[in-house]
């Protein structure tokens, strides 16, 4: 399989361009800041590392922060980003072989092809937030409840909206399978959807829902992954070859700890961070900032807090079959996350 590299040339150009208006507009702060780099990196070679990334997901903006923003030399890393558009089991088989070093995805995508036995570990996260579910007031679909009988539609029958949407309609008392009617449309139908009656309810992701609601009237927002329970919980995951886990450690703890503060630059800088993002996207700069603001920049937890999110999120879902009824949840999440900066 060969990997698409077209937007690691890209992000590079950028990232020249926005070091130097940084440090124009910084002045000698912005200049220290940038020393500070450079002398970091200078106290040794620079360590190659491939990070697959999907470049069209504004929730994954921590890539081209680290990268734009001299985060990743910082931490002693040259890392070019990979655009991978393929489906989460070869994106985790090109991690487990070798092909890429490390990825960034969502964790309700990775559970079910990690319990097959992939080589791949979970070594921290970059964010909460991602998936919303909306109802439509004319089909008087307005709460979980009211989606008895109803059809949901997704732009795909294997998304993590579906598989995260079914846990909550199962705490909400319903039947995931029998209950609700699951309907697959083109992701820029799914509002048409609604207002032919042909769907009832939708669950996605950001922009694709904001801009449906705009186009759309009658839209109500019934739940989010960060709703209730979830509130402080994380979303996408960053995961590495287990090889390499096992034999370069500390090459890993680098990108964790990159990855981590590059998501806490996107909490306080939001509007540099969409500046950042924006060439990747069709969205316009005020959309990336609004979808930024959705999410929780901050919650990126590694080592027992992740094993914990994770045996949580597998406990998830066993509810709806999502596992096997025979995978241990604590067990799993033991056997898959490992804390590199133990």
């Amino acid at each position: 399989m060969k990997l698409n590299s077209r937007f690691s040339a890209q992000a590079a150009g950028l990232s020249r361009r926005t070091v130097l208006r940084s440090a124009g507009a910084a002045g000698v702060l912005g200049l220290a800041g940038l020393a500070t780099h450079r002398s970091v990196a200078a106290a040794g070679p620079l360590r190659d590392l491939k990070l697959a990334w999907n470049a069209n997901a504004i929730c994954l903006s921590a890539a081209p922060v680290a990268l734009q923003r001299g985060i990743f030399e910082k931490h002693g890393l040259k890392v070019e980003l990979v655009n991978f558009s393929g489906s989460t089991d070869q994106l985790l088989e090109t991690i487990a072989t070798g092909e890429a070093d490390a990825a960034l995805g969502m964790v309700h995508r990775w559970i079910k092809p990690l319990e097959a036995g992939l080589d791949v570990k979970l070594v921290g996260a970059s964010h909460g937030g991602c998936v919303r579910m909306v109802g439509y007031a004319p089909a008087g679909t307005t709460s979980l409840k009211a989606l008895k009988g109803k059809t949901i539609a997704v732009s795909d029958l294997n998304s993590p909206g579906k598989n995260f949407f079914s846990v909550l309609l199962v705490k909400a008392g319903l039947d995931p399978e029998r209950d609700v009617n699951w309907r697959q449309f083109p992701a820029d139908m799914l509002g048409l959807a609604l207002e032919k009656g042909e769907a009832h309810a939708i669950a996605d992701a950001d922009p694709n829902l904001l801009f449906i609601e705009r186009r759309t009237k009658g839209i109500v927002d019934l739940a989010t992954n960060l709703s209730g329970e979830y509130a402080a919980k994380t979303c996408c995951v960053l995961g590495a070859g287990g090889q390499l886990v096992r034999q370069d450690k500390a090459l890993v703890a680098s990108l964790v700890r990159a990855i981590n503060e590059a998501s806490d630059f996107i909490s306080d800088n939001p509007n540099e961070t969409a500046r950042i993002f924006q060439p990747y996207t069709k969205a316009s700069l005020e959309d990336v900032r609004y979808v930024l603001g959705t999410l929780t920049h901050r919650n990126h937890p590694t080592g027992l807090n992740l094993q914990r999110e994770v045996e949580f999120y597998a406990r998830d879902f066993k509810l709806v079959n999502v596992l096997k009824p025979s995978t241990d949840p604590a067990r799993f999440a033991k056997h898959v996350v490992v804390d590199v900066l133990a």
